[in-house]
């Protein structure tokens, strides 16, 4: 994973802090800026504050498509942060960069959302399984590193969206009865897809899934009581296999006689056409599940939103699962 290192996060927020000053008041000064870093949190943000809401501003931060991984903050997006009424992120190793940020803050009355303190007790540390590729030298795997993935579990997803609603209509009360309504609404919304995928991976005769990628979905195979194997930890930085990752993967393969394998998002596939082909299972099909961690702006102005991607990702669990 790569991070600011500690001389660049604090040029940046020294030239942060002084073009802050000359920053331009925001168009709309009068509403409530509420910034959400990652398209998950955007998207329950939007489905909360509805599409006619007149009192907010709702920006995603990440919303060029790259990894959150990967990303690395500009500085007019600390400065962003630094002026805005409510701030959205996952709080993980991703978002390390972030506590320097809100020291920058020149808004004393900002609320701060951190996924991983609203979910505290559901929040697991990150895991290598059985066959797994570890990095030898892995920073991702530091002391208390958390899975970041959190938004991958509908029962986090509700949660989520509690917590945001609590702090917006304390940001916007004369508001406060719409969002209520909204978020009644959008829980529903993800009750009915909870149960669904609880009802999908009941019947299903299989329990076991082969991920020959990252594995961001430890919450969402734990919300469900599935296993799995899979080429990398979640964070991992890795995207060639060891010779032992591919062969542990590919007996699997055979030994469950499992009907399809999984990628994630952007997978190029290689390493589950390597299993498939050294598990001589040519039929195999390759599944993709969408992480959404880098979903892009465009993308949801065109439509994508967070209970769709999840309704195809149940598609392609239930079809590596049959």
């Amino acid at each position: 994973m790569k991070k600011l290192s500690t001389l660049f996060i604090a040029v940046f927020l020294i030239f942060a802090s002084l073009t802050s000053c000359k920053a331009k008041k925001p168009e709309n000064s009068g509403k409530v800026n509420v910034i959400c870093t990652i398209f998950p949190e955007y998207d329950w943000a939007r489905s909360i504050l509805g599409q006619t809401d007149q009192h907010t501003n709702l920006s995603l931060l990440v919303k060029s498509g790259v990894d959150l991984h990967n990303y690395q903050p500009s500085t007019a997006d600390i400065v962003a942060i630094s002026t805005c009424d409510l701030f959205v992120y996952v709080g993980g190793e991703s978002d390390a960069w972030v506590k320097d940020a809100l020291k920058n803050a020149t808004n004393p009355n900002m609320k701060v959302l951190s996924l991983i303190e609203v979910l505290q007790d559901r929040v697991k540390e990150e895991e290598v399984v059985e066959g797994m590729q570890v990095e030898e030298d892995d920073n991702c795997h530091s002391e208390t590193e958390y899975d970041e993935h959190l938004w991958l579990s509908i029962k986090n997803a509700k949660k989520v969206c509690q917590a945001f609603t609590q702090a917006i209509c304390q940001l916007v009360p004369e508001n406060a009865e719409t969002y209520q309504a909204n978020l009644e609404d959008y829980l529903l919304q993800l009750d009915n897809l909870d149960l669904t995928y609880a009802g999908v991976i009941s019947a299903s005769p299989n329990k076991t899934i082969i991920v020959c990628d990252r594995f961001p979905l430890r919450y969402l195979v734990e919300d469900y009581k599935l296993n799995y194997y899979a080429a990398f930890a979640g964070c991992s930085a890795e995207t060639e296999a060891s010779f032992e990752t591919v062969a542990f993967l590919s007996n699997k393969l055979k030994e469950l006689k499992l009907p399809a394998v999984l990628v994630m998002d952007g997978s190029d596939q290689k390493i589950a056409k390597t299993v498939i082909l050294n598990a001589k299972l040519p039929k195999t099909d390759i599944f993709t599940i969408d992480s959404m961690q880098s979903t892009s702006l465009r993308q949801a102005f065109d439509g994508k939103n967070y209970i769709s991607v999840m309704q195809e990702n149940l598609e392609s669990l239930k079809k590596a699962l049959n």
